[in-house]
């Protein structure tokens, strides 16, 4: 059996003049990660990998949640592919890993609406700001992973929580 967790950035700052991949968390996104971090470290299990983004907002969202799982930082794994991907990178990204039997990715939309939407028996619209859905596969390699087979077993949004 292999989770995945597919954790969409929190809310980013337009304050600032910069380039897309270097704006921060505004406000908002600060105030969702604290309400996602305190629900997810009493019900979501501990990933055994943190990927993310190198985007600035995924980043610091990987971080803050990283902290309430109490995940040592300098594990989380930086990947420039999930920046501008699709959801065939994430698969590749997956297959790439053996051990692991509970991956936390942390990047954007589309993709991560569009890869729950491919491999998960529930699809939905979309993944808002700090949402995070969790899927799991009947499979003992990462490499295993068919399109339509996960099943969803959560999907949390902050303004639900």
């Amino acid at each position: 059996m292999k989770t995945l967790y597919l954790i969409r950035h929190a809310k980013s700052s337009w304050a600032f003049d910069l380039d897309d991949h270097d704006r921060p968390l505004g406000p908002r996104g600060r105030k969702a990660i604290v309400k996602m971090g305190k629900y997810l470290k009493k019900h979501v299990e501990v990933p055994n990998l943190i990927i993310t983004s190198t985007a600035s907002r995924a980043f610091y969202t990987a971080l803050h949640l990283a902290d309430y799982w109490e995940y040592p930082e300098e594990q989380i794994m930086l990947s420039n592919t999930l920046y501008h991907c699709s959801f065939q990178d994430i698969e590749g990204i997956l297959g790439g890993f053996s051990s692991e039997d509970c991956i936390a990715i942390v990047g954007h939309n589309p993709t991560f609406t569009q890869f729950n939407n491919r491999f998960s028996d529930k699809p939905i619209d979309n993944i808002p700001t700090c949402g995070i859905v969790g899927l799991e596969f009947d499979i003992n390699s990462w490499k295993e992973i068919m399109m339509g087979k996960a099943r969803q077993t959560f999907f949390y949004r902050p303004k639900e929580i």
